[in-house]
């Protein structure tokens, strides 16, 4: 790279993989609007506390929308993964009388913290990008006196999926309907349990998943009676650095993130024991001990473990020092062990 020139930032180097993906977008996004596509919004849930909230979508290009609404269709995983970014667009962001812009990057996201000042509780946030209908996002609001939380994660958590098994993902992803996913027995009512013994306690759903599937997502947590709550994915596909981001650094950054926006939450980390669960909110509590009520590990039987890729079932029987740290099959067993430890 040359040298550059003082008083100017430096541009940084993208890597191969998305200046191919940038290319091959932009040859994509020419043909398609001279074909009518527009630019649409798809608002995922977002959150905050009196005085500000983070919001979160993508600008997506797609056709008019033609069809009945309302219509009701069973979608299959690998539609979520055909869509085209709408890069840099503009959005513009109302919320409690305030209204702003922020910028898409170059997949189509929009990721911000705006001035807002919202009640606890639920509200809304309404996003539009021009020749397209306004969206509304929901935000889920703190009340400043929450100090309980519940961080949950997702693949094998609250949904059967045996993530890190390559052939079974990809199958779970892009092929099975959506409608045929399972749930962990037990977890819904758990969580319906704690959010119950915790009036406003917030449900933060925490996963290496890709944010194309965020809308299949909420649906299966709505359909399955899980309490509503804001989805914390990641983005997929290359980097500014890298073929794809590392689902381990997603989940502690936004540990981290979530630790310094409520550093007065202690946070119920539920989990299990077949990827890297354990390890990472070993390092947080080690790193926040403050911010953690305990720690929650749906433990696998020997067969769910062998498709999800572990040979050995984790040992979560020990937790840090001074940090309760459970570990049951499914949800009943941890509520049980919850309330034995008078954390509801």
């Amino acid at each position: 790279m040359p040298p550059t020139p003082a008083g100017q930032l430096a541009v940084p180097t993208l890597h191969r993989a998305a200046r191919i993906e940038d290319a091959v977008h932009q040859l994509v996004e020419r043909r398609l609007r001279r074909t009518g596509w527009r630019m649409n919004v798809i608002a995922y849930t977002g959150y905050g506390a009196p005085g500000w909230v983070r919001v979160m979508c993508r600008v997506l290009l797609g056709r008019p929308d033609t069809r009945q609404k309302g219509r009701l269709e069973k979608v299959r995983g690998w539609r979520s993964f055909t869509t085209l970014p709408a890069k840099h667009a503009t959005v513009t962001i109302e919320t409690g009388g305030v209204r702003c812009e922020a910028r898409a990057d170059r997949s189509g996201f929009v990721d911000t913290v705006v001035e807002a000042h919202l009640p606890p509780g639920w509200g809304s946030v309404r996003i539009s990008v021009p020749d397209a209908e306004p969206v509304e996002a929901p935000v889920r609001i703190l009340d400043p006196n929450v100090r309980f939380g519940v961080l949950s994660d997702i693949d094998d958590t609250v949904m059967v999926t045996a993530l890190p098994r390559p052939l079974l993902a990809a199958w779970n992803t892009f092929v099975l309907d959506e409608h045929a996913r399972a749930a962990v027995p037990g977890m819904a009512v758990l969580y319906e349990r704690l959010v119950t013994a915790h009036p406003g306690a917030p449900v933060f759903y925490l996963s290496t998943g890709a944010w194309n599937v965020a809308p299949t997502l909420t649906r299966f947590l709505s359909r399955h009676l899980y309490p509503a709550g804001p989805l914390l994915l990641t983005d997929w596909g290359p980097t500014q650095d890298r073929w794809f981001r590392s689902g381990r650094e997603h989940k502690r950054a936004t540990l981290a993130r979530l630790a310094k926006e409520f550093p007065e939450v202690k946070w119920l980390l539920v989990g299990d024991d077949g990827q890297h669960d354990p390890e990472i909110y070993r390092e947080f509590v080690a790193d926040h001990p403050d911010n953690v009520a305990a720690v929650a590990i749906r433990r696998l039987s020997p067969a769910q473990a062998v498709l999800a890729g572990s040979l050995l079932p984790h040992d979560n029987r020990e937790g840090p020092v001074g940090q309760k740290w459970l570990s049951a099959p499914d949800g009943a067993g941890l509520w049980r062990l919850l309330r034995d430890a008078g954390l509801v």
